[in-house]
C-alpha cells in the first residue's frame, strides 16, 4: 500500500524524524484511511483519501475555521496530489462514545446536557460568522443544499431504504410529494454554512471541550439542518425534553449573531428534521441492507421513534399524502422497530383504566 509509505515520508518531512508506529483507526461510514502516527514524543493523525475534491474541501474549510478561532484540527502538512495530509490528534473520545459510556451508570446526565449546550453554542459561529467569507467554490459535491441535493437525499431514502425494506409506495405520487416538500424547505433562508453531518460521532471531546471534524461535505444552506442533525441523531437518543431545551439554547446563540424570528424558524424546522431523518435512513439501508454491514441497522429503531415524534408533533403547512402514508406505515411496522434487537426505553401512557371488582380496599 503505497499511501502508507507516502504518509511516513510526509511525517518525516514535517517532524524531521521517522515514525515509530502507524496504527490504523476505524473510519465510520467512510472510505478514507485514517492512521495515528507517532515517533514516541509526537503523535499526529495521517489521512489518505483518493477523492481529491473531498480533500480540498476539508483542507480549505479547516484552515478557514482555524482563522475564525473555531475548534477544529490543525492541518500540519499535506500532499494533495498523493491524497494525504497530517492533522492534529484530538484523541479517541467522541461525544457519542462519552454518552454511551456515561449512560451505563447515570443515563443522560447533566454533564451530557452541559456538553451539548457547549456544542449548540458553537454551531452558529460555523454557520453564520465563518460562513460569511468561506470559499464555497471548493464545496463537495454541491456548493449549496439546493433542490438537487435534497432530491438526492430523498431518492437515497426511497431506493436504499424503502425498496430494500420492501415498503410499498406509488412512485409518481411519492415523487410529486418530494417536489412539494423540497419547495417548502427551499423557502427558508439558504445563505449560511451547512455543516451537513453535524452529529455526535463527528464531535471529539478533549479536556471537557468539544472539537469538530468531518465537515468536508459542507455547503451553503439553511440554519435548521445542522441543529436538526444533532438533536435527532438516532443512536444518541437525546431525551425529547432535553432536545427542546437545547433547541432554545441554540436559538438564543443564533439571536446573539443575527436578528431571527422564532416562529419563522419553527415553520421550517421539523421539515429539516424530517429530511435529515430520511437521509440517515437511506444511509442505514445502503450500509445495512445493501452492503450487509448489519450494525448500521441497529440505528433504524431509534430513527423510527424519531419519525413517530415528528408525525405526532409537526404541523407541515403543505400537503404530502403519499409521503405521510409511507412514514405512518413505517412507524407502525413491528419489523422495523425490532431491527438489530435494540432495547429502547419504554414510555407507557395510560389514557384510562378501571377496576374490575370495584375500588380496592
Amino acid at each position: 500500500m503505497e499511501y502508507i509509505a507516502h504518509l511516513e515520508a510526509l511525517f518525516r518531512q514535517y517532524t524531521g524524524v521517522s515514525p515509530q508506529s502507524l496504527d490504523e483507526l476505524k473510519a465510520h461510514g467512510s472510505d478514507r484511511k485514517i492512521f495515528r502516527i507517532t515517533n514516541g514524543t509526537r503523535t499526529l493523525i495521517g489521512i489518505y483519501n483518493a477523492d481529491r475534491a473531498e480533500n480540498l474541501a476539508f483542507l480549505s474549510f479547516s484552515k478557514h475555521f482555524r482563522k475564525w478561532g473555531l475548534p477544529v484540527p490543525e492541518i500540519y502538512a499535506e500532499d494533495v496530489e498523493r491524497g494525504i495530509y497530517l492533522e492534529e490528534d484530538l484523541g479517541d473520545t467522541t461525544l457519542f462514545a462519552l454518552l454511551s459510556e456515561a449512560r451505563k451508570q447515570q443515563g443522560f446526565s447533566e454533564d451530557a446536557v452541559a456538553l451539548y449546550r457547549k456544542v449548540v453554542a458553537v454551531l452558529p459561529k460555523f454557520q453564520i460568522q465563518a460562513g460569511k467569507d468561506l470559499d464555497y467554490s471548493v464545496c463537495y459535491p454541491r456548493a449549496r443544499f439546493d433542490r438537487q441535493s435534497m432530491m438526492w437525499d430523498l431518492n437515497y431514502f426511497k431506493y436504499y431504504f424503502l425498496k430494500l425494506a420492501k415498503i410499498t409506495f406509488n412512485e409518481q405520487a411519492l415523487e410529486d410529494d418530494f417536489n412539494v416538500f423540497t419547495d417548502f424547505l427551499l423557502e427558508a433562508d439558504q445563505h449560511y454554512f451547512l455543516y451537513r453531518d453535524f452529529q455526535s460521532r463527528n464531535i471529539m471531546i478533549r479536556e471537557g471541550e468539544p472539537y469538530f471534524i468531518d465537515y468536508q461535505g459542507g455547503r451553503r444552506g439553511a440554519l435548521h439542518y445542522d441543529v436538526a442533525s444533532l438533536l435527532f441523531d438516532a443512536k444518541a437518543d437525546i431525551p425529547f425534553d432535553v432536545r427542546a431545551e437545547l433547541l432554545q439554547h441554540y436559538f438564543e446563540a443564533v439571536a446573539d449573531l443575527i436578528p431571527i424570528s422564532h416562529d419563522q424558524f419553527l415553520r421550517h424546522y421539523y421539515g429539516y428534521v424530517l429530511i435529515r431523518i430520511l437521509q440517515a435512513m437511506g444511509a442505514y439501508g445502503f450500509r445495512g441492507f445493501y452492503e450487509r454491514k448489519t450494525h448500521f441497522l441497529q440505528s433504524v429503531p431509534y430513527a423510527i421513534r424519531n419519525l413517530e415524534f415528528v408525525l405526532r408533533h409537526a404541523e407541515f403547512p403543505v400537503t404530502m399524502p403519499a409521503l405521510i402514508d409511507v412514514l405512518q406505515r413505517m412507524v407502525r411496522s413491528t419489523a422495523l422497530r425490532e431491527l438489530g434487537n435494540v432495547q429502547l426505553s419504554l414510555t407507557v401512557r395510560i389514557l384510562s383504566f378501571s377496576y374490575k371488582n370495584g375500588l380496592p380496599q
